[in-house]
């Protein structure tokens, strides 16, 4: 099994790159609509013990949490001391049932990708990339999001050059959906031929 490493700054199109690698028939572990379900359920308990007041109703209040950790390094490290195991966890359930359903891709859709280390656990690297310009228009019309916290989302994610420079493919999605489809088919079809590198293969956990 070969799994690809999907990842690209906000407002890049990464989610609708995912969505081009599904459309041709591969499994995609999406990391932040992971996060979503975990916000309105398994982590809702933590998060409230942590951070008081940022829950209502059994969900995070998005709003809320975000301004509690938004610059404040100390609060980010513990939600993610939270979340990150939860999201690793459903990450294996996914890579395990790929296995086990004989897929020979997956793709893993994880905004810090480069950022965490997960690049490690992954055997090549596609980063979504497009001018700066039309990035910052893009996640700008984003409901709710403003120029202020687009720069502090920014500051959290490695700069779009050096995630091109690291990357094994960047899909360009500045041209439109037919010509990022196309970028993903022949991804598809270069990865056939490259090999693994993931340092530790993955294996599904043990039964029981």
């Amino acid at each position: 099994m070969f799994v690809i490493g999907l990842t690209g700054s906000v407002g890049m199109g990464k989610s609708t790159t995912a969505r081009l690698f599904a459309e041709q028939g591969v499994p995609v572990h999406d990391a932040d609509a992971v996060v979503h379900r975990l916000y309105e359920g398994e982590a809702v308990a933590d998060i409230e013990a942590a951070f008081p007041g940022t829950t209502a109703n059994g969900k995070v209040d998005r709003e809320k949490l975000a301004r509690r950790v938004l610059n404040d390094p100390a609060a980010l490290a513990r939600l993610e001391g939270i979340v990150h195991p939860l999201v690793q966890a459903a990450e294996d359930e996914l890579l395990a049932q790929t296995q086990a359903d004989g897929k020979d891709v997956v793709v893993l859709d994880i905004p810090l990708l480069f950022e965490t280390g997960a690049d490690k656990r992954v055997d090549a690297v596609v980063v979504v990339s497009a001018p700066a310009e039309e990035q910052r228009a893009r996640a700008l019309a984003r409901p709710g999001m403003t120029a202020e916290k687009l720069a502090a989302v920014l500051a959290k994610q490695m700069p779009d050059n050096e995630k091109r420079r690291r990357a094994d493919f960047v899909v360009d999605s500045s041209r439109g959906f037919d010509a990022a489809r196309a970028q993903v088919r022949a991804i598809l079809k270069a990865i056939a031929t490259m090999p693994k590198r993931r340092r530790d293969s993955f294996q599904p956990p043990a039964a029981g």
